[in-house]
Protein backbone atom coordinates (compact mmCIF):
# COMPACT_ATOMS: atom_id res chain seq x y z
CA UNK A 1 0.00 0.00 0.00
CA UNK A 2 2.87 2.76 1.04
CA UNK A 3 4.37 2.13 -2.17
CA UNK A 4 2.03 2.75 -4.55
CA UNK A 5 0.79 5.74 -2.66
CA UNK A 6 4.43 6.80 -2.96
CA UNK A 7 4.00 5.63 -6.53
CA UNK A 8 1.21 8.11 -6.65
CA UNK A 9 3.24 10.81 -4.81
CA UNK A 10 5.46 10.74 -7.80
CA UNK A 11 2.98 10.93 -10.95
CA UNK A 12 -0.34 12.33 -10.32
CA UNK A 13 -2.16 14.44 -7.66
CA UNK A 14 -5.45 13.08 -9.20
CA UNK A 15 -6.73 9.65 -7.69
CA UNK A 16 -5.21 11.61 -3.84
CA UNK A 17 -7.47 14.71 -4.46
CA UNK A 18 -10.07 14.00 -1.97
CA UNK A 19 -6.91 14.48 0.64
CA UNK A 20 -6.64 18.15 0.01
CA UNK A 21 -7.85 19.60 2.83
CA UNK A 22 -5.67 17.35 4.72
CA UNK A 23 -2.96 18.76 2.79
CA UNK A 24 -3.73 22.27 3.52
CA UNK A 25 -3.90 21.57 7.46
CA UNK A 26 -0.55 19.99 6.96
CA UNK A 27 0.85 22.99 5.61
CA UNK A 28 -1.06 25.65 7.67
CA UNK A 29 0.45 23.21 10.88
CA UNK A 30 3.84 23.24 8.69
CA UNK A 31 3.88 26.86 8.51
CA UNK A 32 2.62 27.98 11.94
CA UNK A 33 5.35 25.39 13.65
CA UNK A 34 8.08 27.08 11.86
CA UNK A 35 7.06 30.51 12.20
CA UNK A 36 6.76 29.75 15.77
CA UNK A 37 10.60 28.47 15.99
CA UNK A 38 11.42 31.75 14.24
CA UNK A 39 9.55 34.14 16.32
CA UNK A 40 10.62 33.24 19.32
CA UNK A 41 7.37 31.83 21.02
CA UNK A 42 9.57 28.04 20.47
CA UNK A 43 12.91 27.99 22.01
CA UNK A 44 15.94 27.42 19.73
CA UNK A 45 18.81 26.13 21.11
CA UNK A 46 22.03 28.10 19.78
CA UNK A 47 24.93 25.92 20.02
CA UNK A 48 28.36 27.28 19.87
CA UNK A 49 29.60 24.96 17.40
CA UNK A 50 29.06 25.31 13.85
CA UNK A 51 25.82 23.31 13.04
CA UNK A 52 25.07 22.50 9.34
CA UNK A 53 21.92 21.06 8.38
CA UNK A 54 21.46 18.12 5.46
CA UNK A 55 17.57 17.72 4.76
CA UNK A 56 15.27 17.65 1.80
CA UNK A 57 11.53 18.80 1.35
CA UNK A 58 10.20 15.23 0.09
CA UNK A 59 9.60 12.07 1.90
CA UNK A 60 11.96 9.07 1.02
CA UNK A 61 15.85 8.83 -0.10
CA UNK A 62 17.27 11.90 -2.13
CA UNK A 63 20.92 10.82 -1.14
CA UNK A 64 21.18 12.19 1.78
CA UNK A 65 23.55 9.83 3.54
CA UNK A 66 26.08 9.75 1.25
CA UNK A 67 26.60 13.35 1.13
CA UNK A 68 26.32 13.31 4.84
CA UNK A 69 29.51 10.94 4.72
CA UNK A 70 31.02 13.08 1.91
CA UNK A 71 30.86 16.49 3.99
CA UNK A 72 31.99 14.58 6.64
CA UNK A 73 35.07 13.84 5.35
CA UNK A 74 35.46 16.95 3.67
CA UNK A 75 35.91 18.52 6.58
CA UNK A 76 38.08 16.37 7.79
CA UNK A 77 40.42 17.23 5.05
CA UNK A 78 39.76 20.74 6.07
CA UNK A 79 41.38 20.00 10.06
CA UNK A 80 38.06 20.12 11.85
CA UNK A 81 36.14 17.21 13.79
CA UNK A 82 32.93 16.55 13.01
CA UNK A 83 30.09 14.86 14.80
CA UNK A 84 27.27 13.62 13.24
CA UNK A 85 23.51 14.01 14.89
CA UNK A 86 21.03 11.69 13.27
CA UNK A 87 17.41 10.71 14.36
CA UNK A 88 17.79 7.33 14.16
CA UNK A 89 14.86 6.19 12.03
CA UNK A 90 13.44 2.96 14.36
CA UNK A 91 16.23 3.17 16.76
CA UNK A 92 14.99 1.86 20.17
CA UNK A 93 18.08 2.55 22.38
CA UNK A 94 18.09 2.31 26.09
CA UNK A 95 19.58 5.55 26.58
CA UNK A 96 19.30 9.26 24.31
CA UNK A 97 21.54 10.64 23.15
CA UNK A 98 23.37 6.68 21.80
CA UNK A 99 26.71 6.84 20.70
CA UNK A 100 26.88 4.71 17.49
CA UNK A 101 30.22 3.00 16.69
CA UNK A 102 30.73 0.70 13.68
CA UNK A 103 29.68 -2.31 15.38
CA UNK A 104 26.23 -1.03 17.04
CA UNK A 105 23.31 -3.01 16.55
CA UNK A 106 20.88 -1.40 14.01
CA UNK A 107 17.94 -2.21 16.06
CA UNK A 108 19.15 -0.33 18.98
CA UNK A 109 20.12 3.06 16.66
CA UNK A 110 18.80 2.87 12.86
CA UNK A 111 20.60 1.67 9.61
CA UNK A 112 21.69 5.04 8.69
CA UNK A 113 23.71 5.75 11.91
CA UNK A 114 25.48 2.84 11.45
CA UNK A 115 26.81 2.90 8.21
CA UNK A 116 27.50 6.33 8.54
CA UNK A 117 29.75 5.33 11.57
CA UNK A 118 31.43 2.61 9.54
CA UNK A 119 31.82 4.64 6.40
CA UNK A 120 33.37 7.84 8.42
CA UNK A 121 34.48 5.95 11.65
CA UNK A 122 33.22 9.70 13.15
CA UNK A 123 31.09 9.73 16.32
CA UNK A 124 27.40 9.54 15.61
CA UNK A 125 24.52 10.67 17.66
CA UNK A 126 21.27 9.21 17.62
CA UNK A 127 18.94 11.28 19.17
CA UNK A 128 15.35 12.37 17.70
CA UNK A 129 15.98 15.83 20.03
CA UNK A 130 19.11 17.17 18.10
CA UNK A 131 19.42 20.06 20.51
CA UNK A 132 20.13 17.55 23.00
CA UNK A 133 22.96 15.50 21.13
CA UNK A 134 24.52 18.97 20.11
CA UNK A 135 24.89 19.94 24.08
CA UNK A 136 26.35 16.37 24.98
CA UNK A 137 28.49 16.46 22.27
CA UNK A 138 30.02 20.20 23.08
CA UNK A 139 29.57 18.67 26.83
CA UNK A 140 31.74 15.87 25.85
CA UNK A 141 34.39 17.70 23.23
CA UNK A 142 33.57 15.18 20.33
CA UNK A 143 34.13 17.21 18.33
CA UNK A 144 34.05 20.62 16.87
CA UNK A 145 31.49 21.32 14.29
CA UNK A 146 27.94 19.65 14.08
CA UNK A 147 26.51 17.93 10.90
CA UNK A 148 22.78 17.23 11.22
CA UNK A 149 21.51 14.50 9.20
CA UNK A 150 17.82 14.96 8.07
CA UNK A 151 17.56 17.81 10.15
CA UNK A 152 15.71 20.57 8.11
CA UNK A 153 12.41 20.20 9.83
CA UNK A 154 14.29 19.96 13.15
CA UNK A 155 13.82 23.73 13.92
CA UNK A 156 14.67 23.18 17.78
CA UNK A 157 18.20 23.57 16.92
CA UNK A 158 19.74 26.24 15.27
CA UNK A 159 21.66 26.04 11.87
CA UNK A 160 24.64 27.75 10.54
CA UNK A 161 24.47 26.59 7.14
CA UNK A 162 21.38 24.30 5.59
CA UNK A 163 22.12 22.24 2.55
CA UNK A 164 18.18 21.06 0.85
CA UNK A 165 18.54 17.58 -1.43
CA UNK A 166 16.09 16.40 -3.97
CA UNK A 167 16.42 13.46 -6.24
CA UNK A 168 16.79 14.67 -9.95
CA UNK A 169 14.49 12.69 -11.53
CA UNK A 170 11.98 12.51 -9.26
CA UNK A 171 12.27 16.49 -7.99
CA UNK A 172 9.11 17.31 -5.98
CA UNK A 173 7.11 14.62 -7.92
CA UNK A 174 3.66 15.83 -7.82
CA UNK A 175 4.51 19.37 -5.95
CA UNK A 176 1.71 18.49 -3.18
CA UNK A 177 2.03 18.80 0.49
CA UNK A 178 1.24 15.74 2.78
CA UNK A 179 -0.61 13.39 2.31
CA UNK A 180 -1.51 14.47 -1.23
CA UNK A 181 1.99 14.51 -2.49
CA UNK A 182 5.63 13.73 -0.97
CA UNK A 183 6.66 17.33 0.38
CA UNK A 184 7.19 17.93 3.87
CA UNK A 185 6.86 21.63 3.46
CA UNK A 186 6.23 23.97 0.65
CA UNK A 187 8.30 24.68 -1.78
CA UNK A 188 9.09 27.81 -1.16
CA UNK A 189 11.34 26.94 1.39
CA UNK A 190 14.03 26.14 -1.37
CA UNK A 191 14.55 30.01 -1.23
CA UNK A 192 15.69 30.18 2.31
CA UNK A 193 18.39 27.48 2.38
CA UNK A 194 21.89 28.27 1.63
CA UNK A 195 22.56 25.18 -1.04
CA UNK A 196 20.47 23.21 -3.49
CA UNK A 197 21.70 19.61 -4.26
CA UNK A 198 20.45 17.61 -6.84
CA UNK A 199 21.22 13.61 -6.52
CA UNK A 200 22.01 13.39 -10.50
CA UNK A 201 21.11 15.93 -12.83
CA UNK A 202 18.02 17.97 -12.08
CA UNK A 203 15.46 16.86 -14.71
CA UNK A 204 12.55 17.13 -12.92
CA UNK A 205 10.54 19.70 -15.05
CA UNK A 206 9.85 21.58 -11.78
CA UNK A 207 13.66 22.30 -11.65
CA UNK A 208 12.60 24.60 -14.62
CA UNK A 209 9.71 26.52 -12.83
CA UNK A 210 9.66 28.63 -9.74
CA UNK A 211 10.74 28.54 -6.70
CA UNK A 212 13.31 26.12 -7.86
CA UNK A 213 14.34 27.53 -11.17
CA UNK A 214 15.48 30.85 -9.43
CA UNK A 215 18.55 28.94 -7.44
CA UNK A 216 21.29 27.75 -8.48
CA UNK A 217 21.28 23.50 -8.04
CA UNK A 218 24.39 21.79 -7.83
CA UNK A 219 24.60 18.10 -8.75
CA UNK A 220 25.78 15.09 -6.66
CA UNK A 221 26.99 11.99 -8.55
CA UNK A 222 26.85 9.05 -6.49
CA UNK A 223 29.96 6.75 -8.01
CA UNK A 224 30.09 3.06 -7.17
CA UNK A 225 33.73 2.15 -6.56
CA UNK A 226 33.62 -1.15 -5.98
CA UNK A 227 32.12 -4.71 -4.59
CA UNK A 228 33.11 -5.90 -1.24
CA UNK A 229 32.20 -8.35 0.52
CA UNK A 230 29.49 -8.94 3.45
CA UNK A 231 31.25 -11.38 5.99
CA UNK A 232 35.02 -10.66 5.21
CA UNK A 233 35.40 -7.21 2.99
CA UNK A 234 37.11 -9.03 0.13
CA UNK A 235 36.88 -6.49 -2.52
CA UNK A 236 36.06 -7.05 -6.17
CA UNK A 237 36.56 -4.79 -9.18
CA UNK A 238 33.17 -3.36 -10.76
CA UNK A 239 33.69 -5.60 -13.80
CA UNK A 240 32.81 -8.66 -12.17
CA UNK A 241 29.52 -7.42 -12.38
CA UNK A 242 29.42 -7.50 -15.85
CA UNK A 243 27.07 -10.00 -17.48
CA UNK A 244 26.88 -11.60 -14.34
CA UNK A 245 23.48 -12.56 -13.06
CA UNK A 246 22.95 -11.17 -9.46
CA UNK A 247 20.06 -10.69 -6.86
CA UNK A 248 20.00 -7.21 -6.26
CA UNK A 249 18.28 -6.66 -2.39
CA UNK A 250 17.12 -3.14 -1.85
CA UNK A 251 15.15 -2.18 1.47
CA UNK A 252 15.50 1.59 0.68
CA UNK A 253 13.32 4.58 -0.62
CA UNK A 254 13.61 4.30 -4.16
CA UNK A 255 15.05 0.88 -5.17
CA UNK A 256 14.90 0.88 -9.05
CA UNK A 257 17.47 3.77 -8.67
CA UNK A 258 19.97 0.97 -7.29
CA UNK A 259 18.39 -1.68 -9.73
CA UNK A 260 19.37 0.61 -12.84
CA UNK A 261 22.56 1.43 -11.09
CA UNK A 262 23.77 -2.39 -11.48
CA UNK A 263 21.92 -2.54 -14.88
CA UNK A 264 24.50 0.26 -16.08
CA UNK A 265 27.44 -1.60 -15.07
CA UNK A 266 26.50 -4.62 -16.78
CA UNK A 267 24.78 -7.01 -14.63
CA UNK A 268 22.04 -8.90 -15.27
CA UNK A 269 19.77 -8.11 -12.47
CA UNK A 270 17.17 -9.96 -10.43
CA UNK A 271 15.57 -7.27 -8.26
CA UNK A 272 13.77 -7.88 -4.82
CA UNK A 273 12.74 -4.53 -3.36
CA UNK A 274 11.78 -4.25 0.25
CA UNK A 275 9.62 -1.04 2.06
CA UNK A 276 12.44 1.76 2.97
CA UNK A 277 14.11 0.59 6.47
CA UNK A 278 13.31 -3.24 6.49
CA UNK A 279 14.27 -5.55 9.11
CA UNK A 280 15.96 -8.81 6.93
CA UNK A 281 14.93 -11.81 8.35
CA UNK A 282 17.30 -15.14 7.64
CA UNK A 283 14.47 -16.42 5.48
CA UNK A 284 14.74 -12.95 3.00
CA UNK A 285 18.22 -14.15 1.80
CA UNK A 286 17.76 -17.85 2.71
CA UNK A 287 15.64 -18.58 -0.43
CA UNK A 288 18.04 -16.33 -2.63
CA UNK A 289 19.92 -18.77 -4.98
CA UNK A 290 22.80 -17.36 -6.19
CA UNK A 291 24.81 -13.35 -5.43
CA UNK A 292 23.16 -11.08 -3.88
CA UNK A 293 24.10 -7.62 -4.55
CA UNK A 294 22.57 -5.01 -1.97
CA UNK A 295 23.28 -0.99 -0.82
CA UNK A 296 25.64 -0.46 2.14
CA UNK A 297 22.44 0.96 3.86
CA UNK A 298 21.16 -2.39 4.10
CA UNK A 299 24.09 -4.36 4.69
CA UNK A 300 24.40 -3.29 8.30
CA UNK A 301 20.86 -5.61 8.83
CA UNK A 302 22.52 -8.51 7.39
CA UNK A 303 25.84 -9.29 9.07
CA UNK A 304 24.72 -11.58 11.07
CA UNK A 305 22.38 -14.00 8.13
CA UNK A 306 24.73 -13.17 5.24
CA UNK A 307 25.98 -15.95 3.47
CA UNK A 308 29.52 -16.00 1.41
CA UNK A 309 27.47 -14.49 -1.68
CA UNK A 310 26.71 -11.24 -0.15
CA UNK A 311 27.96 -8.35 -1.77
CA UNK A 312 27.72 -4.50 -1.10
CA UNK A 313 27.85 -1.89 -4.15
CA UNK A 314 30.27 0.58 -2.51
CA UNK A 315 29.05 4.03 -3.45
CA UNK A 316 30.28 7.72 -2.35
CA UNK A 317 28.75 11.14 -2.96
CA UNK A 318 31.03 13.05 -5.69
CA UNK A 319 29.53 16.84 -5.51
CA UNK A 320 30.40 19.02 -8.61
CA UNK A 321 33.72 21.27 -8.18
CA UNK A 322 32.11 24.89 -8.23
CA UNK A 323 29.61 23.30 -5.41
CA UNK A 324 33.33 22.67 -3.14
CA UNK A 325 34.51 26.11 -4.19
CA UNK A 326 31.78 27.93 -2.74
CA UNK A 327 31.16 25.56 0.29
CA UNK A 328 34.93 26.83 1.46
CA UNK A 329 33.95 30.31 0.58
CA UNK A 330 30.72 30.16 3.14
CA UNK A 331 32.80 28.17 5.86
CA UNK A 332 35.94 30.49 5.85
CA UNK A 333 33.04 33.08 6.28
CA UNK A 334 31.41 31.45 8.84
CA UNK A 335 34.51 31.54 10.78
CA UNK A 336 35.54 35.32 10.25
CA UNK A 337 32.34 36.05 11.74
CA UNK A 338 32.59 33.82 14.57
CA UNK A 339 35.94 35.00 15.25
CA UNK A 340 34.38 38.53 15.22
CA UNK A 341 31.48 37.91 17.14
Amino acid sequence: MSQRITRLWYTSTKPLRWLAPLARLFGWLSARRRNAYRNGHRRVYRSGLPVLVIGNLTVGGTGKSPFTAWLAAYLRRQGWRPVILSRGYGAQPDHYPFLVVADSDPVDCGDEPVMLAQQTGLCVLVDPKRARAAQYAEQQDLGDILICDDGLQHYALGRDLEFCIFDGTNGPGNGELLPVGPLRESLDRVRTVDFCLSTGTPSHPAFNQPPLNERQWHAIRLVPKGLRRLVDDEMRPLEWLNGRVVNAVAGIAHPNRFFDTLNELGARVIPHAYGDHHRFETEDLSVIHGPVVMTAKDAVKCMDIAGAEVWILDVIAQPDEGFETLLEQRLAALMENASNG
